[in-house]
């Protein structure tokens, strides 16, 4: 083990300064449990003073919740041991299915309501009527773990979150202008799939860091509007610059190599304007406009495939062209906002709501159901039983079903809790039994505390030691805040351990049975969530803004990246690429908002949306009758949008049916033009 960096080390003595207050403070007001506070101190610390507010806020709402509902549950059902184990369960496993339609940290707090309810009640059922007098202890106890983490962290050397947040963003922006310069090369790029979708998990990284920015100590809190914002620039150059790579690659497979050299000197223009940066001298967009327009051809009725691709990758230059002027103005406002003066424009700016992004109901559903059968199975092993110190079974099969429900297979990680849990026994053995009675001052019982858990500080601040100290952590503070350390002995120590690690054998083995998957599932799982929305657009029962949808898709490709990665050769997943359905879905919204502009080109339109409807509803499946008569439909609407009479939705719609062909179709023959009757014109 390496010697801690000052980093580590002050996280260290801070969170053990705070478990310390927090235990001083318990036990001088006589609340039961005070090493609950201790426990506490130690879950909600972080290194950085914004997360760690953020969790004591959340995990207090949670906290309270829980407790409330405990008090509501225990006293109606305390008469019949199955119905009040089959009502704590329900509860665990329906905040389990609340929260896992949050996908930011606030769903803490109700994860948290679902498994303190067992925390309190299980251990408390043989004593109904001090249920709450109980459940306000606890929430005595965590709460003063909470404030004493949060003062702490807060006031003393505060680590901000600020520079770690604006490192993120500058790294994101630095990504997103690498892949600028790779895509408006002269010759095209090599970097893989792989590569291009990092930018995507940088944005997904960024929405769930940036929830903890309200809470922060420095002046970056007040921009968290401007990085939403921001953030949703980042997704928007996502499709556009696939699309723009895409089709300059489809020019220069045509061979029109006179028409791809026209933009070069455009585009090293843009490449040059967009890697300024933010600190860069600004350039007028409007020029940059102009020489877009001047070299896009007119759409004019009998217009070839390169002039529509020319007409694609014009529209894409200019919505990449804004979306790099307006990040690059943000980024100043967000760099004058850290020094204390956000400007007005910056301070409310509508952003895509979280509730956008992917959300799996059905795995909610299935990781709920798991919880709900591991808290049953430990109820009904301490009913049957009579087990007196059963009761701790239920309780942390709760909490494990809870904590790693997020997984594809929480197995391999309720796994390694157990096992770092059971290192932690001699520990927490000779804590309860043999040090604490020897102790007869607090000044004693910090002496004692500070080389344990100082050194599991500093392995909790490292990433790469996080997930073995912290179970250590809490297997110690847990046995201590579970038992009376007063009056424990060896064979209630004995008793309590072992339903513990009992309760951590159970969730894995439901987990296992009920809701293991792997990465290769859940991948399938997300590539078809986004095949059914792009199914719903075409048949018109979803109606979806594009920077919903375009986020929603770019989230999708965040969770794809390591999924795809750990799949391995899975050909049905490397064959899926989910930059294309997200050009696709982005077209087929234009498209929907456009085509009522279109007078008789509706109906071409029409039936084009239900052919890519049937399409995406078969996916993975494909059938070479049905793609026939889908590129038949494109190239019929495209003929009948041509004809139209011109205007700025049928210049959108053109842009958007090119689109379309080239990412459904990329090696089918160029679309050719036909001759519309005069009267369709009409």
């Amino acid at each position: 083990m390496s010697l801690p960096s000052k980093a580590e080390a002050l996280f260290s003595v801070k969170s053990f300064a705070a478990a310390m207050l927090a235990l001083y403070i318990a036990m001088s007001i006589g609340l039961p449990r005070p090493f609950w506070a201790l426990m506490t101190a130690y879950i909600v610390a972080a290194p950085f003073a914004g997360p760690t507010r953020s969790k004591a806020v959340y995990r207090f709402g949670g906290t309270l919740l829980g407790a409330f509902a405990t008090v509501l549950i225990v006293p109606a059902f305390y008469n019949s041991p199955e119905l009040l184990s089959l009502a704590l369960s329900l509860w665990v496993g329906g905040c389990l299915f609340v929260s896992l339609l949050d996908r930011t940290p606030r769903s803490y707090v109700l994860m948290l309501a679902g498994y303190t309810a067992g925390l309190i009640a299980f251990p408390a059922v043989n004593e109904p009527g001090t249920i709450f007098d109980i459940a306000l202890a606890r929430v005595e106890e965590i709460l003063l773990g909470i404030t004493c983490a949060t003062v702490v962290h807060s006031l003393v050397f505060p680590q901000g979150f600020g520079p770690v947040m604006l490192a993120r963003l500058d790294h994101a922006l630095r990504d997103a202008r690498h892949w600028i310069a790779d895509a408006l090369a002269p010759g095209g790029d090599t970097k893989s799939a792989q590569d291009r979708r990092k930018l995507a998990g940088d944005i997904t990284e960024l929405r769930m860091m940036a929830v903890h920015l309200p809470f922060d100590t420095s002046h970056l809190r007040w921009t968290s509007n401007a990085i939403h914002a921001l953030q949703e620039r980042l997704a928007a150059m996502v499709p556009l610059l696939s699309s723009i790579e895409d089709r300059l690659l489809a020019l220069r497979q045509l061979g029109a190599s006179d028409q791809s050299s026209r933009w070069r000197t455009l585009l090293a223009d843009i490449t040059a304007w967009s890697g300024a940066g933010h600190d860069g001298k600004p350039t007028d967009t409007a020029t940059l406009h102009g020489a877009i327009d001047a070299l896009a051809p007119e759409p004019q009725r009998h217009a070839g495939w390169p002039d529509l691709l020319q007409l694609n990758l014009a529209a894409r230059l200019h919505g990449l062209v804004d979306a790099c002027a307006e990040a690059r103005s943000l980024r100043r406002h967000i760099g004058i906002g850290v020094a204390g003066a956000l400007p007005l424009q910056a301070r409310h700016l509508a952003g895509v709501p979280a509730h956008a992004l992917h959300l799996d109901h059905g795995m909610a559903v299935l990781s709920a159901l798991a919880a709900v059968i591991a808290t049953l199975a430990g109820c009904a092993f301490w009913i049957l039983t009579g087990w007196p110190a059963g009761s701790a079974m239920p309780m942390m099969a709760a909490v494990m079903s809870c904590f790693f429900a997020t997984q594809d297979d929480p197995v391999p990680f309720i796994k390694g809790f157990l096992v770092w849990t059971i290192y932690s026994v001699p520990v927490s053995a000779i804590y309860l039994l043999a040090v604490l009675p020897a102790i007869h001052s607090f000044e004693m019982l910090v002496l004692a505390c500070a080389p344990v858990f100082l050194l599991l500080g500093v392995l909790i601040a490292r990433p790469a030691t996080f997930g073995k100290a912290m179970p250590f952590v809490m297997g110690i503070g847990g046995t201590l805040a579970l038992q009376d350390t007063n009056t424990a002995d060896t064979a209630s120590f004995i008793n309590a351990t072992l339903a513990q690690l009992a309760g951590l054998a159970l969730a894995a083995l439901v987990m296992g049975m009920f809701r293991s998957v792997g990465a290769g599932w859940t991948a399938r799982r997300v590539l078809r969530a986004g095949w059914g929305e792009l199914a719903r657009i075409g048949d018109g029962r979803q109606l979806t803004s594009a920077p919903e949808f375009s986020a929603r898709m770019v989230d999708r490709i965040a969770l794809l990246t390591p999924r795809l990665r750990m799949a391995g050769a899975q050909q049905d997943l490397q064959a899926a690429d989910a930059l294309v359905d997200l050009r696709i879905g982005l077209n087929m919204a234009h498209l929907q908002s456009s085509s009522h502009e279109l007078g008789r080109s509706q109906a071409a339109l029409r039936e084009l949306m239900a052919h890519l409807s049937r399409h995406f509803e078969a996916r993975p499946a494909l059938d070479p009758r049905e793609d026939a008569q889908l590129l038949a439909s494109l190239d019929n609407a495209l003929r009948s949008v041509s004809a139209a009479q011109e205007s700025e939705a049928r210049r959108a719609a053109l842009v958007a049916l090119a689109g379309i062909r080239r990412d459904l179709f990329p090696q089918a023959p160029p679309y050719q033009p036909a001759p519309m009757p005069d009267k369709e014109n009409r």
